[in-house]
C-alpha cells in the first residue's frame, strides 16, 4: 500500500498544494498527489461539503510551460493501453535531492548485471515508483528483457512484470531538473478531468540517462489509471 502523507491534489485543497511546491519539488508533490487523486475526488464528490467558502481573490494566471518541457507534436494526456513487460530490476529509495544520482547509480547496477550475463534489453529504460512522499521515494530501475534469464538475479535486483492497463501519456523534453514543470502540468491535467490514478508511476527514458547529458532528456510519462 502506497503511502503518501495526506497530499490533497482537489480543487478545495488547490492552495495547499501549490503552497506545499515551495518547499520541495513539483514532482515529490505529483507523485505523492497523483496516485491519491481519484480517491479523494471521489470522495468530495460523494459527501459535498456545504459549507459557504472564504472569499478568497482569484488565483494568479498559470504561467506558460518551460520551453524545454515539451513540444506541440508531442502527446500530453494521450490515452492508451499499456501491455505488460518482463523486466529486470533494482530496487531502491532516495532522497529527492540525490534523485537523478540514485538512479543513474541503480541504472548502472543493473546495465553491470545485464552485460555479464549476456542478457539483451528489449525496450528503453524505465523508472516505476513505488513510494513517494515530499522527502523522498521508492522505485525500481527497470530494464525490459525478451524473457527471463535461466538464472534468477541475486540480491537486490530481481526480474518481474512492469505496470499494465489504461493509462496516460505525457513527454517531458530538456533537463532533468525541469521535469518539475511537466509533474505541475501533469498534476493540473489529471485535477481538471477528476481522473483516478493507480497504484504506480513511470518514467520511460528514450534517452539513456546514464549517457544523456542532464540537460538533453526526453522522457515519457505514463500514469497509469484504475
Amino acid at each position: 500500500m502506497l503511502d503518501f502523507n495526506g497530499f490533497i491534489p482537489h480543487s478545495a485543497g488547490a492552495r495547499r498544494f501549490k503552497e506545499s511546491s515551495m518547499t520541495c519539488p513539483w514532482r515529490a508533490i505529483a507523485l505523492a498527489a497523483l496516485l491519491t487523486l481519484g480517491v479523494v475526488s471521489s470522495a468530495f464528490a460523494q459527501t459535498p461539503d456545504t459549507t459557504p467558502a472564504p472569499a478568497v481573490p482569484p488565483p494568479p494566471a498559470a504561467a506558460p510551460p518551460a520551453e524545454s518541457s515539451t513540444n506541440g507534436k508531442d502527446p500530453f494526456g494521450e490515452e492508451l493501453v499499456l501491455e505488460p513487460k518482463t523486466i529486470i530490476y533494482l530496487k531502491g529509495n532516495s532522497t529527492w535531492d540525490k534523485a537523478l544520482e540514485s538512479l543513474i547509480d541503480a541504472f548502472k547496477s543493473v546495465y553491470a548485471l545485464l552485460d555479464k550475463q549476456g542478457i539483451k534489453r528489449a525496450g528503453p529504460s524505465m523508472t516505476i515508483y513505488t513510494q513517494a512522499d515530499d522527502t523522498g521515494f521508492q522505485f525500481q530501475a527497470a530494464v525490459p528483457i525478451a524473457e527471463a534469464p535461466k538464472d534468477a538475479p541475486k540480491g537486490d535486483i530481481a526480474v518481474g512484470q512492469s505496470p499494465s492497463g489504461k493509462a496516460l501519456k505525457f513527454v517531458h523534453r530538456g533537463s532533468y531538473d525541469s521535469m518539475d514543470n511537466t509533474y505541475e502540468a501533469i498534476t493540473n491535467y489529471l485535477d481538471e478531468k477528476r481522473l483516478e490514478a493507480a497504484d504506480s508511476f513511470i518514467e520511460e527514458y528514450q534517452t539513456d540517462p546514464v549517457t544523456t547529458p542532464e540537460d538533453k532528456f526526453v522522457v515519457t510519462v505514463y500514469v497509469p489509471l484504475k
